[in-house]
């Protein structure tokens, strides 16, 4: 069984590509007279580890069922359709016909109703990234859409429908390809009104030595080097409950971190930066190479002073 495991965590292949995937969607980008034909694909992939229920006495897998409010019996998937409730117990089925029957351009075109500063969107809006990928006839205006939005810093806004509902889209070149990013709609976003959050102003010194440490932790952006710890964590716990035979691990307490006082936050700050220089061999590089460069030159003169 441990075998099994092992080969289920490092599956060969299991980086997926584009090309080992089905488009999602396919249509058009359309702004102004252009329309360029391009395919909809992933661009990310949420992996976690899959659990089943099961009973405690037994842990036999726990099957869930379709039944039916009115009686109770089960139900086929083949005697199952979709339905709107318009009043309280009543509905009215509403089936993949009438889904086409919706009249908006934006079914099956991804309509850039306004082009606008890629600066200006607030981050929040942002939620989930597909690659478009140009299809037959569309290579040269797809080129052009993606040179002049990397030159002018601009996003297509835009609004299309995926199954069934109407997003909120920002068309983006990335690299050699345009992307489109499905957005939240004003009305989506929560106000954080109501949120406490801190009026207190630190002192000159607390900001400072804040400053420091930001500065000291501060390096390139290389998304490789962040992966799910936790993931890889958990299944060190499942494969020693595997080598137990089922039973369970003696319980390892640990402690909540304790919020950082005011009072104290000059020595947390202070510990802060002594592990954060630890960490980087004695800080950033570049300040690293300028003090051995301005050692070396006082060596340099101290000896040229003896001789």
């Amino acid at each position: 069984m441990r075998d099994q495991v092992a080969r289920r965590r490092n599956r060969p292949g299991s980086r997926l590509t584009i090309r080992s995937m089905r488009a999602i969607w396919k249509g058009s980008i359309s702004f102004g007279l252009v329309t360029i034909p391009v395919a909809m694909h992933t661009a990310t992939r949420h992996e976690e580890l899959s659990f089943k229920l099961l009973r405690k006495t037994d842990l036999s897998p726990i099957r869930y069922k379709r039944v039916a409010e009115v009686d109770g019996k089960e139900v086929s998937w083949d005697d199952i359709v979709k339905g709107y409730e318009y009043e309280k117990g009543q509905f009215v089925t509403v089936t993949e016909e009438d889904f086409k029957r919706v009249d908006l351009k934006s079914a099956d075109t991804i309509d850039i109703v306004d082009f606008v500063d890629l600066d200006e969107i607030d981050p929040m809006y942002f939620d989930k990234p597909y690659y478009l990928e140009p299809q037959k006839g569309g290579a040269g205006a797809y080129a052009l859409l993606r040179d002049v939005l990397a030159k002018t810093n601009k996003t297509g806004i835009a609004k299309v429908v995926i199954r069934t509902r109407q997003h909120l889209a920002a068309v983006k070149p990335y690299d050699k390809l345009l992307v489109v990013e499905l957005m939240h709609f004003a009305d989506e976003l929560l106000s954080p009104e109501g949120l406490k959050v801190p009026e207190t102003k630190l002192g000159h010194r607390e900001e400072q030595m804040a400053t420091l440490l930001v500065d000291q932790m501060t390096s390139t952006w290389k998304p490789e080097h962040y992966v799910d710890e936790y993931k890889d964590a958990l299944m060190k716990v499942i494969d020693k409950k595997i080598a137990a035979g089922g039973k369970e691990l003696p319980t390892e307490k640990q402690k909540a971190p304790r919020a950082t006082n005011v009072i104290d936050l000059v020595e947390v700050l202070q510990k802060s930066l002594g592990e954060a220089s630890r960490s980087s061999g004695g800080g950033r590089k570049t300040t690293s190479k300028k003090k051995h460069a301005a050692t070396t030159k006082r060596k340099t003169a101290h000896h040229r002073k003896a001789a």
